[in-house]
């Protein structure tokens, strides 16, 4: 069967008016090292603008977009050609000391790099009297194998949080999400980052893509913008957790940001005037023809439109 997938991702801003836009963030890149990324190019209109490619504070491939004219429209296509050969979520190896949760001290804590993925979920003095409850009550289980506490808390919050569209801008708090007993996949993700490092396990959030074959249809994907968490475990690095789902991240999963919080890894940022502006969302995904399953190398190019 062919596994080979072009994703095509139109993001569309109209304004009611010409408006000055500041710089804009663009997080639509796969991470450094992602899987499965065969070739990836980025389109940006109106012109004349600028764009420059850096690294954020998390590793991020990010895009800095200018203007210098006023504009009435803001457009960002996205072509990623992936692989969804399928793979085991499993293949990892988690150190010997860190297979048993809490694992020992200098193991899971010593690196300072780890410490902004540490932190509460919460503000600080906020009341969150559900989210102490169930850290309390996954706390009570331990020590228990690392994998299987991450698999059972995964499935459990997927059980919990039922999963609702949310159009609304925003990221529910972790209480706000277990008082509704529902949310966005963005909403449920930030609850079980706020849950495992209550445990002292380090987490952070993910904006990605997620592709999945279509029912009834070999070689059709659907694809869609989506969010979930990664866990750092040491030995085996940081491991995709979907709470959606309740599994492991796999194939279907194309982080584009990692972050220490969701605002951190919103796909589009920035400040323009004030005026009535409309989104529209587009997601398309085109099977490949069986030639192109020869992996090239990995492309990564800006094309102005």
């Amino acid at each position: 069967m062919n596994a080979h997938a072009m994703l095509v991702h139109h993001t569309r801003y109209r304004y009611d008016r010409p408006v000055h836009l500041g710089p804009q963030t663009i997080r639509l890149h796969p991470v450094p090292d992602c899987p499965g990324v065969l070739s990836y190019s980025m389109d940006i209109s109106p012109t004349p603008h600028g764009c420059t490619w850096e690294h954020d504070p998390f590793g991020n491939r990010i895009a800095r977009v200018t203007f210098t004219r006023r504009v009435t429209h803001f457009d960002i296509t996205i072509r990623l050609a992936t692989d969804q050969t399928p793979t085991n979520p499993f293949h990892f190896t988690i150190a010997p000391a860190a297979r048993l949760w809490p694992a020992p001290a200098p193991d899971r804590g010593a690196d300072p790099a780890l410490a902004p993925y540490l932190q509460p979920a919460c503000p600080p003095g906020s009341p969150t009297p559900l989210l102490d409850a169930l850290v309390r009550t996954w706390r009570a289980t331990l020590p228990r194998p690392t994998l299987e506490m991450l698999v059972e808390l995964t499935r459990a919050i997927a059980t919990r949080v039922t999963y609702r569209i949310r159009l609304e801008a925003g990221v529910w708090s972790p209480e706000e999400t277990l008082r509704n007993g529902a949310g966005s996949c963005r909403d449920s993700a930030w609850l079980l980052i706020a849950v495992l490092r209550g445990l002292g396990v380090a987490a952070r959030f993910v904006s990605g893509y997620l592709l999945q074959p279509r029912a009834g249809a070999p070689g059709q994907y659907g694809g869609e913008l989506h969010a979930w968490a990664q866990a750092y475990v040491p030995g085996a690095g940081w491991i995709g957790l979907d709470t959606t789902s309740g599994l492991l991240a796999a194939q279907g999963h194309v982080p584009l940001a990692v972050a220490a919080a969701p605002h951190q890894a919103a796909p589009v940022s920035g400040l323009l005037d004030h005026c009535v502006a409309t989104f529209e969302a587009v997601m398309e995904t085109i099977p490949l023809p069986p030639a192109t399953n020869a992996r090239p190398p990995l492309r990564r190019t800006h094309i102005s439109s």
